[in-house]
């Protein structure tokens, strides 16, 4: 029985406003249009033009979806979120996930829908959340893709506002763009995802994002790893074209194997940075650290003077080297190794401080408390003179 993603209340956010004059891209041709107020009937794509054919269109107005009519008006206006996604699938494991970032707040809250060993959603422009559940059932409901949205797009009135790409464990895609979001608009498809966007300073955006997560396919990376990098593909060329807003991210996966989730729903990964001045770095910088990455920090053994002090200090309170009667500068007189990690560890441990054993620190932790610690063991045991006389003539400086 595969997993199913509980439905969540999302709150509401500012709408843009119209944009004057935008265009239409079918192909090799720009069809100049006028904005949402009157809009045309949209033309139909000519046979040959690859799956992705994307359009430029304008911001919507604030009208009431179908799907909006069982809300609250506490809820205010529609949810928008103009922005470029990446929905897709990993067939190798199973993995379904979709990556975000927009120039509104919290768009994770909103665009974003998966269910493990179901599929993917990414719906968009002005959002309708409903999408995501209704396409992901039609789907575990063994729809198709095409099918699944075409029916849920034939009963929304508000179909030519919104933006929706939607993937299958299979792979397969289906993508709308309706003439109403804000151009550049446009999408792209290929085995295992969907990219979209609008909003966009060109083309490029998305086909950034295409293009990375096409070529790290067969990596055998997690998904999540190659959304994050397709997304920042996009950003890198572009992505929204509006200036001077918040910004957020977010990416979602989830995975139907055994044991890879703690979360009946199969989550494996959640994050959403709701606010942030560089939202898709966030996004990296959070996974990497998460998943411990290498690269996202620095690794290096201390050395140096302070460390000498340290073991200065632990020995005559008798935790370093206590059956030595004096501490002698050998090789390693410098280096913070294990012995006195230990040292520092059964230290805190009697101070009742945080330690490797009761948990909230790392070995060998030196912090200011620590070390206040320290210099009033020394005072305690009459000490304290002696080794601030060694000290200072060790911290002189001789330059």
């Amino acid at each position: 029985m595969p997993f199913v993603a509980p439905r969540s209340k999302l709150a509401a956010v500012t709408r843009l406003g119209p944009a004057p004059i935008a265009a239409q891209h079918l192909g090799d041709r720009m069809i100049p249009r006028p904005s949402r107020l009157a809009p045309p009937a949209r033309p139909a794509p000519r046979a040959g033009l690859r799956s992705a054919f994307p359009v430029a269109l304008v911001a919507s107005l604030a009208l009431p979806s179908p799907g909006r009519s069982q809300e609250p008006a506490s809820w205010g206006e529609d949810l928008v979120f103009h922005t470029f996604s990446i929905a897709a699938v990993d067939r190798s494991t199973g993995e379904s996930g979709v990556a975000v970032t927009t120039r509104v707040a919290c768009v994770g809250n909103g665009v974003p829908w998966v269910r493990a060993g179901v599929g993917a959603v990414a719906t968009q422009a002005s959002t309708r959340t409903e999408y995501g559940q209704e396409l992901l059932d039609l789907l575990e409901q063994g729809v198709s893709p095409r099918d699944a949205l075409d029916r849920t797009l034939a009963q929304d009135e508000g179909r030519e506002r919104r933006q929706v790409g939607v993937v299958a464990l299979d792979g397969s895609a289906a993508q709308h763009t309706g003439t109403g979001p804000g151009a550049w608009a446009g999408h792209r498809s290929g085995p295992n995802y969907a990219a979209q966007g609008n909003v966009l300073v060109g083309p490029e955006v998305v086909d950034a994002v295409a293009d990375a997560f096409e070529a790290s396919e067969g990596s055998k990376r997690h998904l999540a790893d190659r959304l994050i990098e397709a997304l920042m593909a996009g950003q890198l060329v572009g992505g929204d074209r509006r200036v001077g807003r918040l910004q957020s991210a977010a990416v979602i996966v989830a995975d139907p194997r055994e044991g890879m989730s703690r979360r009946l729903d199969g989550q494996t990964v959640h994050i959403n940075v709701c606010e942030h001045p560089t939202p898709v770095a966030e996004l990296r910088r959070i996974y990497d650290t998460v998943s411990g990455t290498l690269g996202y920090r620095e690794l290096s053994q201390p050395s140096g003077n302070d460390v000498w002090q340290v073991k200065l200090i632990l020995h005559a309170l008798g935790y370093y080297r206590d059956g030595a009667e004096e501490l002698e500068r050998d090789g390693v007189w410098a280096d913070f190794d294990d012995e006195i990690a230990l040292a520092v560890d059964a230290f805190r441990a009697d101070q009742g401080l945080s330690n490797p054993e009761s948990g909230g620190s790392p070995r060998g932790f030196v912090d200011s408390v620590a070390v206040g610690r320290m210099w009033a063991e020394l005072e305690e045991t009459g000490r304290a003179a002696e080794i601030r006389a060694i000290i200072r003539d060790l911290t002189q400086v001789r330059r």
